[in-house]
């Protein structure tokens, strides 16, 4: 007999070096910290011995490696000999204090947003990364994949006849002097080049699947114009970081303006785009350069407005992305988790 069964595609793994793998997930699938986990923050290049580290340094770090939950004292921080590796300790032990406090590391993102508590930008954008990896974990669009990078990834933003172009900030620097990305380099440096030189190279539909050869090479670039399936993926992507953290439904949508008579509130998704939509809605008037800095309009609708503030409920809520004056992109994903107009805490 012949077997007519379809294999089913292999779903593939990506970003193997966050870690991803080392943590649990509970019952609603959030992300529960482990001690393999914790166990690799010990053994970052930051709080590895080198060659000149004093034997109290080498004890602890490899007593902490065995036991990455072992308690450390103030003396233990104390008796170090390197002032570097002293202040490396102890932030590294505040943020395993605040991770061991949160039931998720969900939780622990969230709840940095609602308490004044300081926590390296590094571990915050690792730490978005875990979460976005565990909510795309199955996914085999490797369009979501790099649109979800923009989350906790710098990009770097160029604007050629209407096409908004994103890069992966890092590598366009590291390659600032033109060795390695070739065309893509030299236009996301100067913006100079026409948008279409840049066709064969940006991630698309029929390129997608390349996304998981390269996944943590970070040198493909994604297309946010409106029309585009670069665009859609990050549409997406937004969609199910707003489900994952505050059990909602949502559908977004790229605009092109935000109409007068309809705006009651909206989101900026980084600073840049905060303060650009907020003097606009309070009546100011920017100047063009700034208001070309805006990226990305985005209309975002709850499937149940049951589900949005009273005193808005039913009424769409508008998104905005906006690179800097030197043409980066920093995206703020916390803004989602505290600004959007929710009836009930998340």
């Amino acid at each position: 007999m012949v077997d007519l069964t379809i294999p089913t595609p292999l779903v593939p793994d990506f970003w193997e070096s966050c870690g991803y793998r080392s943590l649990a997930r509970d019952g609603d699938g959030r992300l529960v910290v482990t001690d393999d986990f914790l166990r690799r923050y010990w053994q970052r290049p930051e709080l590895a011995p080198v060659e000149s580290s004093c034997d109290r340094e080498r004890a602890l770090h490899a007593a902490l490696v065995a036991n990455p939950r072992r308690a450390v004292g103030a003396e233990d921080i104390a008796a170090l000999a390197d002032p570097d590796a002293r202040e490396n300790y102890a932030v590294m032990l505040r943020f395993r204090e605040r991770l061991a406090q949160a039931p998720s590391l969900e939780a622990f993102y969230a709840g940095l947003f609602r308490d004044d508590v300081t926590v390296p930008p590094v571990f915050i954008r690792h730490v978005v990364q875990l979460v976005l990896r565990n909510i795309l974990d199955g996914e085999t669009d490797g369009l979501k994949a790099r649109a979800a990078e923009v989350f906790h990834r710098d990009q770097r933003v160029t604007v050629e006849q209407g096409a908004v172009m994103l890069a992966d900030a890092e590598v366009v620097e590291m390659h600032a002097e033109g060795g390695g990305l070739g065309t893509i380099g030299a236009l996301l440096r100067e913006g100079k080049v026409p948008a279409r030189t840049l066709e064969l190279e940006v991630l698309d539909t029929p390129s997608a699947a390349e996304y998981w050869k390269r996944d943590e090479r970070h040198d493909t670039v994604l297309c946010l114009s409106p029309t585009h399936a670069g665009c859609a993926a990050f549409c997406r992507v937004l969609e199910a970081w707003i489900a994952h953290f505050h059990r909602t439904t949502v559908r977004i949508a790229p605009v092109r303006e935000i109409p007068d008579e309809e705006w009651v509130w909206h989101v900026g998704l980084d600073a840049e785009a905060t303060a650009i939509l907020n003097d606009v809605y309070r009546g100011g008037d920017p100047d063009e350069d700034r208001l070309r800095r805006i990226v990305g309009l985005f209309r975002l609708e709850f499937e149940d407005p049951a589900d949005m503030r009273a005193d808005v409920a039913g009424r769409p809520v508008f998104l905005g992305l906006a690179m800097t004056a030197e043409g980066e992109l920093r995206m703020k994903p916390q803004n989602l988790l505290v600004n959007l107009p929710l009836g009930r805490p998340a």
